[in-house]
């Protein structure tokens, strides 16, 4: 069964490679309060095994290179298991800074952005600009409605324009001249910002001065399609000194929710052959079939018979994205009977 969300929610946030901080985040409820659909998080925890930290509602999105370069990851997006893999689609991208996917629904697409910059050079904004040039036919058409773009994440960029304009210890010559590299590139493209300027993100860990680092920037055309964003100050969450931002967008994106199954998989053969076999003894005894009417009151019968042992001895099982199909009653016991052998 398939339902339509009214809305796209997005939480974004830098969680400076902390487990600790990654882990609270993502299983904490403010995220179902929101119903938060996508999280793009930047600088991530990428463990020994090249992995991240997630639980099962999520779908983890790596950058491109991920599987060549894995220390090199810094940005990292999640879906929610719940929306239908039709929707959406990874869109590669040749750095381990930015993850790029594709929604789709019957409103057109958004491709979406999810972006770490460094603050030493404009590799990743080059990389962006390259992208942009290339792809335009990705950007710019749908086969059904509108396309939109967004970009958002930790920019590392200090500007008047978006930064507290008193804090002038922040706008140095350099600063000014990276931070034009990033706006030349956003009003080439046609972005707009989607968070109100003056609104701070980040809080040094030093200074405990508030200044602002990440950003949210929307297609200039899909400005009506943005409900809110703003910063999330009632979590904080530890271990970062970034607010998450969550952005909410007017489209609707198509979720699976979880179907009801009979799951032969959990069945008691034993018991259900007893079952059946109760059941065949209250028929009438074999005997030659010489006619159609006759083969099919032979049918019913017999259907009738397993449909009921069915609705007895098979059980019933909530079929959604995480389920794991293939897990059988067989191997329910076998990991009893080993479980303690590790213990």
């Amino acid at each position: 069964m398939q339902e339509s969300a009214d809305r796209l929610v997005i939480w974004q946030q830098n969680v400076n490679r902390s487990p600790a901080c990654q882990h609270t985040l993502l299983s904490n409820k403010i995220l179902v309060k929101h119903k938060i659909g996508i999280v793009a998080l930047q600088e991530p925890v990428i463990n020994p095994f090249n992995n991240s930290i997630a639980s099962k509602d999520w779908i983890l999105v790596y950058p491109t290179p991920h599987c060549t370069h894995p220390v090199k990851t810094r940005a990292l997006t999640l879906i929610r298991s719940t929306y239908s893999t039709d929707t959406w689609e990874q869109i590669d991208f040749p750095s381990g800074d930015v993850v790029i996917i594709c929604l789709k629904g019957v409103w057109g697409k958004i491709i979406i952005f999810n972006i770490y910059n460094d603050g030493k050079h404009n590799n990743t904004i080059e990389q962006l600009k390259q992208f942009h040039n290339t792809w335009t036919d990705l950007l710019e058409h749908s086969e059904v409605g509108g396309t939109h773009t967004l970009w958002l994440g930790n920019f590392n960029r200090h500007h008047p324009h978006w930064d507290d304009p008193n804090n002038t210890r922040l706008f140095t010559a350099e600063a000014l001249k990276a931070a034009e590299v990033l706006i030349e590139e956003l009003m080439s493209i046609g972005l707009e910002l989607a968070l109100p300027s003056e609104i701070p993100t980040h809080c040094h860990s030093v200074t405990k001065k508030w200044s602002r680092l990440d950003h949210v920037f929307i297609s200039d055309h899909s400005t009506d399609l943005l409900i809110s964003c703003n910063t999330e100050t009632r979590f904080h969450s530890i271990k970062t000194d970034h607010l998450p931002v969550v952005t909410k967008l007017s489209l609707s994106i198509t979720s699976s929710e979880p179907s009801a199954f009979r799951n032969f998989c959990d069945v008691d053969w034993t018991d259900f052959r007893d079952n059946l076999s109760k059941r065949l003894a209250t028929l009438d005894s074999p005997k030659h079939i010489k006619d159609q009417d006759q083969l099919n009151v032979s049918c019913d019968l017999l259907t009738r018979a397993l449909q009921m042992t069915i609705e007895d001895c098979v059980p019933t099982t909530m079929i959604c994205t995480m389920t794991k199909r293939w897990w059988t009653r067989e191997l329910t016991l076998q990991a009893t009977q080993i479980l303690p052998l590790h213990l």
